[in-house]
Parts: C-alpha cells; sequence; structure tokens
C-alpha cells in the first residue's frame, strides 16, 4: 500500500491524530507510522503525550480527532478487546496479570476453551507450554502467576501478547525493575520477536536502551511530533536536546561536596532469612550507593534502618550515639528520612494536596489543631526552594508528574531536618530532564552537609553520582568501593557472585 507519507508497508499509520481532555490538550496532529519486523521507540518527557498515544493504539481512549489505520484499513474504536483482535497487544509496566490465577490461566484469560461448559484443562496447559516456549521461559504453566519473579512475570506478559496474535507488541517501560542481566535477556527476546516480523512499539525514559535498541526513535514534546529519527541518526545528547528543547549540559550533575565525619554507622544488622550481619557507614556530605541485583536487601536493609521492619541483631548508630528505634516515627525524630520505592503506594497521600503531604511528616500546629496559615507558608517556601511546579500548592499530589511528585517527598523529608536520608529507586518513572534536577537536589543536600543513600537498579546513576558503592547480595553486605575503584564488571560480579578471574 502507497500512501502520501511515504509508509509503504506499514502495519500502523497514525495521521492527524489529536486527543483533548477538559482543559487539556494531550495530542496536538501526532502523525507516525509503525512497520512490521522494526522496533519503533517513542521518547519524551512526562507529559510528552507517549501514555495517551500508547492508549489510543489499545483502545483504551477514543481520538478527538485524526485516523489510526492497520494493515492500510482505517480501524473504529470500540475497547481493548477489539484493538486485540486487531492485532495490538500491550506489556503494561504496572504488569496486568490475575496473581492468584495460574500462568495458563493468565494466558487464556477471555479465550478459555470450553467443552460442556466445562475448561478444557490440558489443552490450555499445552498452548501455554507453547507460547512459553516462545519467550524462552521454562516453567510450570500450572503455577500461580504471584510466586514468579519479576522477570519472569514480565516474559508471561509478553507471552499472553504472543497468544492474540499481535502484529504490534507495545511495551510501556519494560526494564523499570529488571536487572542488568534481565534486560540483557529480554532485549534477545525482542530481537526474536522483532525477526519473526512483530513490531515493537517500545516506551522508555533510558535512553541508553533506546539508543542501543532502536531502528527508529519518535520524539514527542508537549502533545506533539518533533521529529522522528532513524537509528545512526540519534544519541543521548540528540534525544535529550530534541526531548527538553534545549541542552543539558549533564545527565548526572555530580556536586562535589566535603566528606565529614561519619553520620551513620550500621553494624551488623540481621534479620533471619532477610539480612545477614549486614553493615556500612555513610558521613556527612557523603552519597553512597547500594548496588545489588533485585532480591539482594538493599531496600530491606534501608526498612531495617528505617525501622519499618524490625531487626533480631545489630546496632545502629547516628553521631556515636545508639539508636534503639522501634518505628517509623522514632526514626524520623531521630534523624533518618526514607524515601520509599514506591513513591505513589507509600509515599504520598496521592488525593492529598501538595501542602498538606510536605507538612504529612510534621504537622504545623499544636496537639489536634493544624494551623493552616504556617502550613501554607511551609509549602510556598518548600515549593520555591525546590522548585515544583505545580499551579498551587492546594493542586492534589495525583495531578503532577512524577518528577514533582518526587520532589514533593523530598520537601517532606527536609521538614524533618533528617540528617540522613534514604533514596530508593527515586528515578523510576520520571523522565530524563526531572532526573538531572533531582540528582542536582541530591548533591545540593549532600553539599549542605546530609548523609545520602542511593539505592538504584541502574549502574550508571550509581557510578555517575555516588561517592562509594556498597554492593548487596543474598541480604549481605560483600563488598564495598571508592569512586576511584567504581567498575561495572566489578560491581556486577560482587552482586551476582560470579569470580571474574575463574570466569
Amino acid at each position: 500500500m502507497e500512501n502520501d507519507t511515504g509508509t509503504d508497508g506499514a502495519v500502523v499509520q497514525i495521521r492527524g491524530v489529536s486527543k483533548r481532555f477538559p482543559g487539556v490538550q494531550a495530542l496536538e496532529d501526532v502523525t507516525l507510522d509503525i512497520r512490521p519486523g522494526e522496533i519503533h521507540a517513542v521518547a519524551g518527557e512526562n507529559g510528552a503525550g507517549k501514555s495517551t498515544l500508547m492508549k489510543l493504539l489499545s483502545q483504551l481512549e477514543r481520538p478527538s480527532d485524526g485516523t489510526i489505520e492497520i494493515d492500510g484499513k482505517r480501524v473504529r474504536f470500540r475497547n481493548p478487546r477489539y484493538a486485540q483482535q486487531l492485532g495490538i497487544a500491550m506489556v503494561h509496566q504496572e504488569f496486568a496479570l490475575a496473581p492468584h490465577l495460574t500462568v495458563a490461566d493468565n494466558l487464556a484469560l477471555g479465550r478459555e476453551k470450553t467443552r460442556a461448559g466445562l475448561i478444557v484443562r490440558g489443552s490450555q496447559k499445552q498452548r501455554a507450554r507453547e507460547l512459553l516456549e516462545r519467550v524462552r521461559l521454562d516453567i510450570d504453566p500450572g503455577r500461580r502467576v504471584e510466586s514468579l519473579s519479576v522477570a519472569d512475570r514480565q516474559r508471561v506478559e509478553i507471552a499472553k501478547a504472543l497468544a492474540v496474535d499481535a502484529k504490534v507488541v507495545i511495551m510501556d517501560e519494560p526494564t523499570a525493575t529488571l536487572t542488568e542481566h534481565e534486560i540483557d535477556d529480554l532485549f534477545e527476546l525482542i530481537e526474536e520477536l522483532k525477526s519473526d516480523g512483530i513490531a515493537i512499539f517500545y516506551i522508555s525514559h533510558r535512553l541508553e536502551e533506546v539508543v542501543r535498541i532502536a531502528d527508529r526513535v519518535t520524539v514527542m514534546r508537549d502533545g506533539k511530533v518533533v521529529e522522528t529519527l532513524d537509528k545512526g541518526d540519534f544519541d543521548e545528547s540528540r534525544l535529550v536536546s530534541l526531548m527538553v528543547g534545549r541542552e543539558i549540559d549533564n545527565l548526572y550533575p555530580k556536586q562535589e561536596s566535603e566528606i565529614g565525619d561519619v553520620i551513620l554507622r550500621v553494624q551488623g544488622v540481621t534479620r533471619p532469612g532477610i539480612l545477614d550481619d549486614c553493615s556500612f557507614e555513610v558521613h556527612a556530605g557523603e552519597i553512597l550507593g547500594f548496588a545489588g541485583l533485585i532480591g539482594a536487601g538493599r531496600t530491606e536493609l534501608a526498612r531495617a534502618v528505617f525501622a519499618a521492619d524490625p531487626i533480631k541483631e545489630g546496632t545502629i548508630e547516628l553521631d556515636g550515639q545508639e539508636l534503639n528505634l522501634s518505628s517509623p516515627s522514632e526514626a524520623i525524630a531521630a534523624g533518618i528520612g526514607y524515601l520509599t520505592e514506591d513513591r505513589k503506594g507509600d509515599g504520598l497521600a496521592m488525593q492529598l494536596s501538595v501542602e498538606h503531604n510536605i507538612t504529612l511528616a510534621r504537622i504545623p500546629g499544636a496537639g489536634m489543631w493544624i494551623d493552616r496559615r504556617r502550613e501554607r507558608e511551609v509549602a510556598e517556601r518548600r515549593r520555591e526552594e525546590l522548585d515544583i511546579r505545580t499551579p498551587s500548592v492546594r493542586t492534589p499530589v495525583e495531578a503532577l508528574s512524577g518528577g514533582t511528585q518526587q520532589k514533593v517527598v523530598v520537601a517532606r523529608w527536609l521538614e524533618t531536618d533528617a540528617r540522613v536520608l534514604f533514596f530508593d529507586e527515586p528515578t523510576r518513572g520520571i523522565d530524563v530532564g526531572a532526573k538531572a534536577e533531582l540528582f542536582k537536589l541530591m548533591g545540593s543536600l549532600a553539599a549542605d552537609g546530609r548523609a545520602i543513600v542511593l539505592i538504584s537498579s541502574y549502574l550508571p546513576e550509581l557510578i555517575n553520582m555516588c561517592d562509594r558503592i556498597v554492593v548487596l547480595r543474598d541480604g549481605r553486605t560483600v563488598g564495598e568501593m571508592n569512586r576511584n575503584e567504581f567498575d561495572e564488571e566489578r560491581i556486577m560480579a560482587l552482586a551476582s557472585g560470579v569470580d571474574r578471574e575463574a570466569a
């Protein structure tokens, strides 16, 4: 099929598509195509329109204007099930699986084979085995999804997409919770799908992944397509410039600060079956990194220090004084803050306003009485200080971008005068411009004499931002290195238990 956009053979053509919500123009005159057997990435900051575009393609939303064609035929808009029938499948960042059901049940959900009103289990399991083999996942299809690792659940999601004979698979931030090794495995699988003629629509904030895997990239900003580039015509700096409309000199603005005395010392912390004899220390003005594979115990160690989980053995000292903490409120009072990995679930009260969230850990007032005027003053001061971009401090936090929400969490902990701050996967789900701002803020906090602990599954963040890195494996601290010793291979060898010399 030939058309005026030069998209011969495109499996999907999006022409002049716009989407308006009340008071918001989410997409404006978007035109692009997706070709069989290509990996087409979409890059852009939060609010650029990426998610809205995916929702239109998967028929979760209806466009206000424009057309979408599949195999040269204009599609009617009905529902997500109809989009699947047309060959459009989506692998969500937050998996759309029923955890209490088996893998086979999930793969057949909504398409169960029945005989005399009963599900044909044997046939269903056989089909599941075929799909699992295609995504290179060697597990019993009778296992419950809730027993699987994150990486295995993702492969089940991809198998589910293949179960509907997908022509286009939309992958939304597919590596957000994967280790480096798991990412490599995923990319091998994506290449196999590509060789089978399946088009991959790939969304990620991790630009080095986009550069590595994409055949083409469409950059979006403010709901519009800025440019579509072929492989070889883009690198990270080019994409960043197009995404934000300006140059970002340094994605990792490491600020030099004077390293002072030890503020926090943790020795021999043990939680049977989870943490085993973990020790580390962090100094004033220092950014300490926690590296390790998923399940290594990084978050669990932070939660133990924050008294969110009990410990059986070990000591925690702040400024040389041993602490006996029994709750997070006592940790907060002592001067320890923890920015949780699950920003929306645990870190924020999403329906409350910016001002309420900022003052939540230290509410101004006395007894049951809240000083609203003081609360507003505190929120306005932190809003200006941290450049929290919100129409008003009365705006509900759920209306803000991920990066702005993260700043609200930081503002709350600054109100507690926390001397030690744990940042647990702080850049997950936020765009490149917001990441640079967050890292700059983290550096400023360290320069101000605070002790920072950065937990990240993404090694470039740790290597570029930290002064020291502690590596965890199987609930134990297994290694430590200074900035001049940082080496990705060495960190991964420690994290995985692989002897590089023997390898």
